[in-house]
């Protein structure tokens, strides 16, 4: 179960989001309030998972209250002002909710922060998929997808994958296992060849000694993948 809070400052606003956490059967509703600083005392008082939080209120703006948040807090934010989408996920919220939003817009939120809360328990994405022309992650508490042919390479990085792609300027993470997504990519297009690293194939410039060359990236051969690397090129290039 996510412990939710709700805040806000609008007394049918209050009534409506306890109306909708209390049918959804994965949350369970620790309190409401009517501002920050209430919100603030009930924290004290209890563990608190998940936030449906108002950005305009009177006492502290919700996106501010967001900031003095601990990482193990998660917020969906809710509000009646567009203008505030881009801050809120400035600050790394699982949603924007725009009033007036329905059950099915509340639920899609949810599932979203219950997607967060199970990768993060089991220290996986459950949501990551691999077809033959692309794979969908959890990266920045959204689902990204991300086209195969366009991706370079990947780095594991203790809990976390990078996925570099052509062309951009910084790398997408997400949290889950370097194995598993080597089981699930097609061997025929990605190939491991270091504990950190699987790389596309398809994207490699040079082989130099001990080393694959993509982009501007040198990435290392490790001997416990050499044979199957060299397998590979016999039967790509040397038939």
């Amino acid at each position: 179960m996510i412990q939710c809070l709700i805040v806000d400052d609008e007394p049918i606003a209050l009534d409506i989001l306890e109306s909708y956490v209390r049918k959804t059967p994965f949350l369970e509703l620790k309190g409401k309030c009517n501002g920050v600083l209430e919100a603030l005392q009930q924290m004290q008082d209890q563990s608190i998972d998940l936030l449906f939080l108002d950005i305009q209120m009177p006492d502290v703006n919700g996106i501010e209250f967001s900031r003095t948040l601990n990482d193990k807090v998660k917020v969906i934010f809710t509000t009646a002002f567009e203008q505030y989408a881009l801050e809120g996920f400035k600050v790394n919220a699982l949603d924007y909710l725009l009033k007036p939003f329905n059950y099915q817009e509340f639920l899609k939120a949810a599932m979203k922060a219950k997607t967060w809360f199970d990768m993060v328990e089991n220290k996986s994405s459950p949501s990551t998929a691999v077809t033959k022309d692309s794979i969908l992650v959890n990266s920045e508490y959204k689902l990204v997808k991300i086209d195969l042919k366009d991706i370079l390479y990947f780095e594991g990085l203790k809990d976390y994958v990078k996925i570099f792609t052509a062309g951009a300027t910084r790398p997408v993470m997400s949290l889950m296992s370097l194995k598993t997504l080597e089981e699930q990519l097609p061997a025929d297009q990605f190939m491991r060849v270091h504990r950190s690293y699987i790389v596309n194939l398809d994207k490699i410039n040079t082989i130099e000694r001990s080393a694959i060359h993509i982009e501007k990236a040198s990435i290392p051969i490790a001997d416990k993948y050499k044979d199957a690397f060299n397998d590979f090129l016999s039967r790509r290039f040397l038939r």
